[in-house]
């Protein structure tokens, strides 16, 4: 018995994708970062970057490290430390907890969700429950600040997200 397959379509589009993940990740407020000063125990501890984007040492007071690598704070956390504290500080930084994403729309539950390195916009819609049955589950709306800039774009489910960005699940028109 042959079965008639009349509308359906041929999927183009490769089965994998490569994760853009644009290079060194630049840290920003909201961020927490580890900051291990070896020999140093009561400075080794996380700390969470400010409205300003800075993190405040004790000692040295408020770092600049927005918009930096993580190895560019660790150089920045010496350099601070050596100005009247420690001779020759070996510092190293990492991300404890990235600042989170947004969802809202048509999911299970909108909000505010922790990041994981690598996330599409699939995976940030599965952290929220998944769609509701009124979807649209081809695509979704992705906001990024850019510089000084909100950019918005439709983008569809493997799209890779940042901490920061705002998803918006729309609702499928029949």
């Amino acid at each position: 018995m042959i079965v008639p397959v009349a509308g359906c379509a041929i999927n183009t589009q490769p089965a994998t994708y490569a994760v853009d993940t644009k290079g060194p990740y630049a840290l920003d407020t909201g961020d927490t970062l580890r900051v291990t000063v070896y020999g140093e125990e009561q400075l080794s501890t996380t700390y969470k970057v400010d409205d300003s984007g800075a993190v405040a040492l004790p000692l040295v007071g408020p770092v600049p490290v927005r918009g930096t690598t993580t190895k560019v704070a660790a150089s920045r956390i010496a350099q601070a430390l050596t100005r009247g504290y420690m001779r020759n500080p070996n510092v190293a930084v990492e991300v404890a907890e990235y600042r989170p994403f947004f969802i809202q729309g048509e999911v299970g539950n909108s909000g505010q969700f922790p990041y994981v390195f690598g996330m599409t916009v699939r995976s940030a819609i599965a952290t929220a429950g998944g769609f509701k049955e009124t979807a649209d589950r081809g695509s979704a709306i992705v906001y990024r600040r850019q510089g000084t800039e909100m950019v918005k774009a439709k983008v569809d489910l493997d799209f890779p997200i940042y901490p920061g960005d705002t998803i918006v699940v729309l609702e499928r028109w029949f």
